[in-house]
């Protein structure tokens, strides 16, 4: 008899799309964010590195080489089909022009069937929408969006420089243009309690969205997080409560919401703490255990109240 699914998977997803395993080619497209550069703030978000979550990507200028580094590799053989992910940093954040061509130069083979592009909500405008639209005879696009929390004071408190109403408008504009979103929430920010979480659900239950990612929140180094681990100002949530969590966030949102991740990635030459993070494999093999034995799916408690 076969286990059926207990929330919907991004490889199952991507499988009826396409037909096929479908695999993210990762792309450092050499953006930054305005909460880097000054426009909004300095520094960026507590919790990320110098390299915007991008870590794991061997960043070289030319995107298009990128790309062919990519297909040249063992990782290529895996699949025939493939995601183009604009992943670190703001990938919205310049000009019309530079976005199209930095977008273009990524697009260089046939066996991309998507383009998927991480952004922050105060960089969504009407012309960016147009942009990303006029690929969609071809590709597949989704946008996604950190909000990380709908706690505004927690918002300033990990500098992430946006309200949550911006949000919301965000992801309007992209409703407009018919355009998948794909909301990025944190679990174990400072200062975040239960309340905070079931009001984060709460908020992403009342927008129009096609997708999440869920990510625990981990120290590295070279952040301000990291200064404020040292100085007992931050303790990181236990397996336990993130194990928790996830299990109100899948049962509470909706059950078309794709999963994208339930399991943040950390650099392990760069993770402080939790030491569980390293084990990813924990998460996702406990959730879906858990799920089982409970009889749990999700959107089991969804209630819907789109704004």
């Amino acid at each position: 008899m076969e286990e059926i699914e207990r929330y919907k998977h991004l490889n199952n997803y991507l499988k009826e799309k396409f037909g096929e395993r479908t695999l993210k080619i990762c792309i450092d497209g050499g953006f930054t964010c305005p909460n880097r550069d000054g426009k909004v703030s300095t520094g960026g978000c507590i919790f990320c590195s110098e390299k915007g979550s991008g870590e794991h990507i061997h960043y070289i200028q030319n995107i298009s080489k990128q790309v062919e580094n990519y297909f040249k590799s063992y990782k290529s053989k895996r699949a025939n089909k493939f995601i183009l992910y604009f992943q670190n940093f703001t990938n919205t954040y310049d000009t019309i022009e530079n976005l199209k061509s930095k977008y273009d130069a990524g697009l260089i083979d046939n066996r991309i069937v998507a383009l998927a592009i991480a952004t922050r909500p105060d960089c969504i405008n009407e012309d960016v929408c147009k942009l990303l639209k006029s690929y969609s005879d071809k590709y597949y696009v989704w946008v996604e969006l950190g909000l990380q929390t709908s706690n505004d004071n927690t918002g300033k408190l990990i500098n992430r420089g946006y309200t949550s109403r911006q949000f919301t408008d965000a992801v309007k504009l992209l409703n407009k243009y018919d355009i998948d979103i794909v909301a990025h929430i944190m679990v174990g920010l400072p200062n975040e309690s239960k309340i905070d979480l079931e009001n984060t659900v709460k908020f992403i239950n009342k927008h129009k969205l096609q997708g999440i990612k869920i990510h625990s929140t981990y120290v590295v180094e070279n952040t301000v997080l990291a200064n404020m681990y040292k100085a007992r100002e931050y303790k990181p949530i236990t397996k336990e409560y993130y194990v928790d969590s996830l299990l109100y966030i899948l049962t509470h949102i909706s059950p078309n919401l794709v999963i994208h991740r339930i399991s943040g990635d950390a650099p392990k030459d760069l993770l402080i703490a939790p030491e569980w993070n390293c084990h990813k494999k924990w998460i996702m093999n406990g959730i879906d255990k858990i799920m089982r034995e409970k009889d749990l799916y999700q959107g089991m408690f969804f209630t819907e109240n789109i704004i």
